[in-house]
């Protein structure tokens, strides 16, 4: 079957065409259910190809065509344990929302335009963890970026969806031009972008300062698509986009991307000390600011979003660790969790006639018990409590930044605080969604979601409570899953012995913690008032979008503005029709010429001859 490993890409592709072109005579359901299908397939293909590696199996590199063989750039696609768990994950999760999206896109004008941008975008995630080169992962990295914005803009008629997929489109751009200078170097030092030639001969051919060069300019790439300081912006406007695009964005495709990228590249990373404590500090903090952010919002997407923002810093401050399987295994349960935490919302927005505001919810846990119980789930295991699936990656990721030492006990620190406010802002959202007296308007009528809706929801439930036993200190099933892939490269633990059940005990009671100062502040009857001060700034971000809009996007229009109406208009036009006026005004004056008279042309031909005579008579020495 590995030669078809192809599949798993032309597949949800074939869907994506298929129903640009015909998808008006699918109709719905009909259109959403074979997008799903197109996503399952290759989710059940992976499952069977990713069995050898449990029985110690080996990577394997399958060709597909030729493309650009001289820079090491075929259309090739690699086959080993990280690519095969990507590979899952995307699938995976991917299929849960698709068929979640059967239901809740109910009745959309565009129905199967929907679900052939859904397909697009598993298939260039797909392209981006399966390629073997930097060349071909380079496609898929903007394949997503095309498909993020098709689905963020998804209702472009709404003004603010219209302006949140460009938003989204252009600050990853800023990342890919980072990433695209970071390949010209790797193909100055390497003469390839494959793969095998780069992470196999890195150590011998990099010196520090050209590995600290290039692996910076691809961590600018991954802080786009990962969402890190300071291009994290164009995430929560994505929210903009239907709840399916947000779980998808948010859990299993986009903002992964930058994680894998940098854990693929590990072999580079381990090279360059100085990037690795940049991208750990970046990591970190951004982690700690998206978080104080989440606690002020009143839209229960964008809590989602920042929340999203933040676990993502813990992934990236992971790699940047050198501690690449925590990492990924954060990666994997935030996956579950997230996607849950996501569609569990969209199901209360479904439930609330499109009502987004907390403030305006309250008890719907007697209404939507499906919705409710999962949900629980889902906080519970981002908070990192007890034995769900976040207390397992997020403490190992925690350990590890404590075993590091030195400056890195401060990231532990970092680490810790920000597990304190995500138990807290994720518990506020639970009891001004689920608890206290009923807030909504009177001609809102809350139930349950169909089944199309909550069956995605159980499976993402389940998976949220014990994906974390794939790797515990007594048990680490997933890093020796990835050992085929890290084997080579120097990772940090978290330590052993009494160390280890200390710093777990730790951050399971700054959890606790949390949870506590949340329930005392919202859960004992009348709402506090959150006006003005820290809660205002919170909620709008701290001004972020507004420096950037300032510093960034209005002196950039000026520039535009003069450059169309000045430079454009005045300038380059100006120098052309001057041009074209002079060789007018030439041509005008060599009209005189043309006076339609024989005799005057037969005089000049005449005149001519003689003054060509008399040059040569001259020339010979006649005269």
């Amino acid at each position: 079957m590995i030669d078809y490993l192809w599949l798993l890409i032309a597949l949800p592709l074939l869907g994506s065409a298929t129903l640009i072109l015909l998808g008006k005579r699918f109709g719905e359901p009909a259109s959403g259910w074979f997008a799903s299908a197109l996503v399952v397939i290759p989710f059940v293909m992976a499952a069977i190809l990713t069995v050898p590696f449990i029985t110690g199996g080996e990577p394997e590199i399958v060709f597909v065509f030729s493309w650009i063989p001289m820079v090491g750039a075929n259309a090739s696609l690699l086959w080993d344990p990280l690519s095969a768990l990507m590979t899952l994950i995307v699938t995976g999760v991917g299929a849960l929302i698709h068929i979640y999206s059967v239901g809740y896109m109910h009745g959309d004008d565009r129905y199967p335009r929907f679900f052939s941008y859904m397909n697009l975008f598993i298939a260039s995630m797909l392209t981006l963890v399966l390629a073997d080169n930097f060349g071909l992962m380079f496609v898929g990295w903007e394949l997503v970026g095309l498909s993020s914005y098709l689905l963020i803009s998804f209702w472009f008629v709404k003004p603010s969806a219209a302006a949140a997929g460009k938003k989204a489109f252009i600050v990853n751009r800023i990342g890919d031009w980072g990433f695209l200078v970071g390949l010209m170097l790797i193909f100055a030092a390497f003469g390839t972008l494959d793969f095998g030639v780069v992470f196999g001969e890195a150590a011998g051919v990099l010196s520090v300062g050209m590995a600290t060069a290039i692996t910076l300019l691809l961590f600018v790439g991954a802080t786009g698509k990962s969402a890190q300081i300071p291009l994290y912006v164009w995430l929560p406007d994505a929210m903009e986009g239907p709840t399916p695009v947000s779980a998808l964005i948010h859990a299993a495709t986009m903002v992964t991307a930058g994680v894998y990228m940098v854990a693929r590249s590990a072999a580079l990373f381990e090279l360059a000390p100085v990037t690795l404590a940049i991208v750990a500090s970046v990591g970190a903090l951004t982690a700690l600011w998206a978080a104080t952010i989440a606690i002020g919002q009143r839209d229960i997407k964008r809590v989602l979003a920042y929340s999203t923002i933040s676990q993502l810093g813990y992934m990236i401050m992971a790699v940047g660790l050198t501690a690449f399987t925590a990492g990924i295994f954060h990666l994997m349960t935030h996956a579950f969790f997230k996607a849950l935490l996501f569609l569990g919302a969209g199901s209360v927005i479904h439930a609330m006639a499109n009502e987004q505001d907390m403030w305006k919810m309250g008890g719907l846990r007697k209404y939507m018990r499906i919705t409710f119980v999962t949900m629980i789930v889902a906080w519970l295991a981002i908070s990192g409590l007890f034995p769900l699936s976040g207390f397992w990656s997020k403490d190992e990721i925690l350990g590890s930044a404590f075993a590091k030492g030195g400056f890195f006990t401060i990231l532990w620190g970092i680490g810790v605080a920000t597990a304190l406010l995500t138990a807290f802002y994720m518990t506020r959202l639970i009891i001004l969604t689920f608890f206290g007296e009923e807030r909504w308007d009177g001609d809102v009528h809350p139930h349950e979601s169909p089944s199309t809706m909550t069956v995605p929801l159980i499976v993402l439930a389940v998976l949220s409570a014990i994906a974390g036993l794939f790797n515990t200190p007594v048990r680490l099933t997933l890093e020796h899953f990835l050992e085929p892939t890290f084997g080579v490269v120097e990772q940090v633990h978290p330590p052993e012995g009494f160390t280890l059940w200390a710093l777990a005990l730790t951050s399971l009671v700054v959890v606790i913690i949390g949870i506590v100062i949340a329930y005392l502040r919202y859960g004992r009857g009348e709402l506090p008032t959150e006006e003005g001060g820290y809660w205002a700034a919170a909620l709008d971000g701290y001004g972020v979008d507004g420096l950037y809009g300032r510093v960034i996007v209005a002196p950039g229009k000026a520039i535009a503005t003069w450059s169309a109406k000045v430079l454009d208009l005045k300038v380059i036009d100006g120098i052309v029709n001057g041009l074209g006026s002079a060789t007018q005004s030439f041509g005008s004056s060599l009209r005189t010429l043309q006076t339609g008279w024989v005799r005057s042309y037969g005089a000049a031909i005449v005149a001519g001859t003689l003054g060509v005579v008399v040059w040569l008579l001259w020339q010979g020495g006649a005269f």
